[in-house]
C-alpha cells in the first residue's frame, strides 16, 4: 500500500464520522432554539415580574387566587383577597400580574385629558367661527 492510499482511507473515515455525527449536532441545535432558549427567556421575564411587584398590583397566584397586593416584603407578598381577608404568599407563588385592558396608565390619562381638552377647544372655536 502506498502513502497516498493510506491518506485517502483516513480521509474517508473522517468524513464518515463527520456525516454520522451531523444529525446529532442538528438535533442539539434544534433543541436549543425551540426548547432551551425560549424557556430561559420566559424564566427571566418571570424573575423581572416578581422583582417589580408593588402595592396595588392585581395578581393571580399559582393556585388561582385573585387579589390585590397590600404589602411587599423581601420574599413575602401579602395579597388582599376580600375586604377583611389577607393572605401571605412567597413571591414565587405569584403567577401573573393582571393588566387591566380598559384602564389607561397614569401618564396616558394626563395626555388623554389634554387631548380631550384640545379637541373641545378646537370644536368650540370651530362652532364659534360657524356662527359668525
Amino acid at each position: 500500500m502506498s502513502f497516498v492510499s493510506l491518506l485517502q482511507a483516513g480521509a474517508s473515515t473522517t468524513s464518515n464520522f463527520a456525516m454520522s455525527v451531523m444529525p446529532f449536532v442538528l438535533i442539539i441545535i434544534i433543541f436549543y432554539f425551540f426548547i432551551i432558549r425560549p424557556q430561559n427567556k420566559k424564566q427571566k421575564e418571570t424573575e423581572q415580574m416578581l422583582k417589580a411587584l408593588k402595592k396595588g398590583d392585581k395578581v393571580i397566584t399559582i393556585g388561582g387566587i385573585h387579589g390585590v397586593i397590600s404589602s411587599v416584603k423581601e420574599n413575602v407578598v401579602v395579597v388582599k383577597v376580600d375586604d377583611n381577608a389577607k393572605i401571605e404568599f412567597t413571591r414565587s407563588a405569584i403567577a401573573t400580574v393582571v393588566v387591566d385592558k380598559h384602564a389607561e396608565p397614569a401618564k396616558d390619562k394626563k395626555a388623554a385629558k389634554e387631548e380631550k381638552k384640545e379637541a373641545a377647544d378646537t370644536a368650540a372655536a370651530d362652532s364659534s367661527t360657524e356662527n359668525k
